[in-house]
């Protein structure tokens, strides 16, 4: 990844959030994958704050061009786990940083019948790239709608050669 040119971070909460950012990275264009990265997993929603605030925040300042996306839980709280979140984003970044989660865990996605990690992951980028909510729409995901359309606004192009 060149830092130097505009790039996305994905820093997820626990495994069954980084295989939904694998399966999203794997629809990304071939020649565009290296401009998304999946970070390690973060071991809890807090710890994903938490490295954000520590390590990310800094990182962010020296790469004027990086994206970051913080997939975490809501665990059925969405509006407070939200507003927790953006309070650790330094306004300067706040066009930058976007938080994105199921509405209660990821395991309730597959309950609900959309597959694999890594196929909702997949649907989740085709929706991303044909500006679709086939699968951000579903219940568990549609709160995600106003971080979602700031996501694409940003990285859309970046990301999907095809638009």
């Amino acid at each position: 990844m060149n830092r130097e040119q505009p790039h996305v971070v994905v820093l997820p909460e626990d495994d069954a959030n980084r295989q939904l950012a694998n399966g999203f990275h794997l629809q990304v264009d071939w020649n565009r994958q290296r401009w998304l990265r999946v970070l390690p997993v973060a071991g809890g929603w807090i710890d994903v704050l938490n490295l954000f605030s520590s390590e990310h925040a800094s990182q962010m300042g020296r790469w004027p061009h990086r994206f970051m996306v913080l997939l975490i839980d809501f665990d059925n709280d969405f509006e407070a786990r939200l507003e927790q979140a953006k309070a650790r984003i330094p306004e300067h970044l706040t066009e930058r940083v976007f938080v994105l989660g199921a509405l209660s865990e990821p395991e309730a996605l597959r309950t609900a019948g959309l597959g694999s990690y890594e196929d909702i992951g997949l649907a989740m980028a085709r929706d991303c790239r044909e500006e679709t909510d086939s699968t951000w729409g579903h219940a568990l995901l549609q709160h995600n709608a106003g971080e979602l359309d700031r996501l694409r606004q940003h990285v859309r192009s970046l990301l999907f050669s095809s638009i």
